[in-house]
């Protein structure tokens, strides 16, 4: 009788370290996945202050009000400055709310040319005799 329980001692601590390394297997699989997702979601993290300049073509007081104003009407824009003279606009904007294409795409809606989005025939024709600028 001793010889069986002896056999099904062994059978039942077999059978606990086969579970044991198991288990051990799957806790360091799920560690490694956790980790593997934090480093993923932090390198998709976006600037919540980016600071983008590019240039748009325009020429007077009123196509800076109207180039800061398409500026502005994009969801996460905080600051808007277009420069005359040298024809740059610099933004601060909130890559969480809105992207760089959209700034560029609603500058262009107004009828001005970016270096990324050239604005339509239709939407520049649509300008004041005195914005308009030569078209590349």
């Amino acid at each position: 009788m001793s010889k069986i329980n002896g056999n099904y001692n062994f059978k039942i601590k077999t059978t606990l370290i086969k579970n044991n390394k198991q288990m051990k297997n799957i806790i360091v699989t799920l560690v490694l996945v956790t980790f593997l997702g934090f480093s993923a979601q932090a390198q998709t993290k976006k600037n919540k202050n980016l600071k983008y300049t590019t240039a748009v073509n325009g020429n007077c007081e009123q196509c800076k009000k109207r180039i800061e104003k398409a500026a502005f009407s994009v969801p996460g824009v905080k600051t808007a400055n277009w420069d005359i003279s040298s024809h740059q606009l610099t933004v601060i904007l909130n890559e969480e709310k809105c992207s760089t294409a959209d700034l560029n795409k609603a500058v262009a809606k107004v009828g001005h040319d970016t270096k990324e989005v050239k604005a339509t025939k239709e939407d520049y024709d649509n300008l004041h005799s005195c914005c308009k600028y030569e078209r590349e």
